[in-house]
C-alpha cells in the first residue's frame, strides 16, 4: 500500500491539511492524498444538492471521473438552532459571492445579536463521500456523516481554524475554547470531519490495499 494514492476534491489549504492529518493518522501514513492543485484542472461541479450528502457525492463522483483515483470529498457546515438549521449547506456562501469567511462570520453575528446565550446552540456537520472504481462500470459509493455539537459565541477568537471555527465553542472540551483556539490534535479528536473520516477510513484502506 506504500504507493497508494487517494484524491481529495478540495483546494482549501487548511481543510486539506486537516483531512490529510486525520487520514494519515487513521491509515498509518501509508496513503498519499492528492488535492485539486495536485492534479490536472477539470470542471468542478456546482454544489446545488439540497443536503450535505448530495454535495459531497457530486464532488467525489467528479473527482473519480477526472482523475481515475479513489476520490474523497466532503461537504460541511454550521447548523444553528435559532436559525432553523441555517446556514447549513449554504455555510460557505452565507453572505454571498465571492466566498469570504470574515464576511460570513460578521453576518452570522448580526443575525444572532438579539439571541440570548442559552439559545445559541449549534452543531457542525460533515458528510464525507468516497467513490471508487469497481471494474464493473458501476462505481462503489459510500457517504458517512459526523457532528460536533456546541454553541455560537459573540466574538471571534483564535487563529487555528477556518470558516466559523472562530465563533464556535464545542461542547466536548472545557467549554471555553473555540474550535480555532484548540490544538489541531484535540480538535481532530472531536470534530465533525474527524468523526466522519475515521468512520470512512476502513473503506479507503480496503480500496487501496
Amino acid at each position: 500500500m506504500a504507493d497508494a494514492r487517494v484524491f481529495l476534491a478540495s483546494r482549501n489549504a487548511k481543510k486539506i491539511a486537516e483531512l490529510r492529518r486525520i487520514l494519515g493518522a487513521a491509515l498509518g501514513g501509508e496513503v498519499e492524498v492528492l488535492g485539486l492543485d495536485d492534479v490536472a484542472s477539470y470542471p468542478e461541479p456546482v454544489e446545488d444538492a439540497p443536503d450535505f450528502d448530495g454535495n459531497a457525492l457530486l464532488k467525489a463522483r467528479a473527482g473519480l471521473a477526472a482523475t481515475g483515483l479513489p476520490s474523497l470529498a466532503d461537504d460541511s457546515g454550521l447548523c444553528v438552532d435559532a436559525l432553523n438549521g441555517m446556514p447549513g449547506v449554504l455555510s460557505a456562501r452565507w453572505s454571498g459571492q465571492p466566498k469570504d469567511d470574515d464576511r460570513n462570520n460578521r453576518l452570522l453575528l448580526e443575525q444572532l445579536a438579539d439571541v440570548p446565550d442559552e439559545r445559541r446552540a449549534a452543531h457542525f456537520h460533515a458528510s464525507v463521500a468516497f467513490v471508487r472504481d469497481t471494474g464493473t462500470g458501476v462505481p462503489a459509493e459510500d457517504v458517512v456523516g459526523g457532528d460536533m455539537p456546541g454553541r455560537v459565541i459573540r466574538e471571534t477568537r483564535g487563529t487555528n481554524g477556518f470558516g466559523y471555527d472562530v465563533l464556535f465553542v464545542p461542547d466536548q472540551q472545557d467549554g471555553t475554547q473555540t474550535s480555532a483556539e484548540m490544538p489541531a490534535e484535540a480538535k481532530d479528536a472531536i470534530s465533525h470531519r474527524g468523526r466522519a473520516l475515521r468512520a470512512i477510513a476502513p473503506l479507503v484502506v480496503e480500496a487501496v490495499s
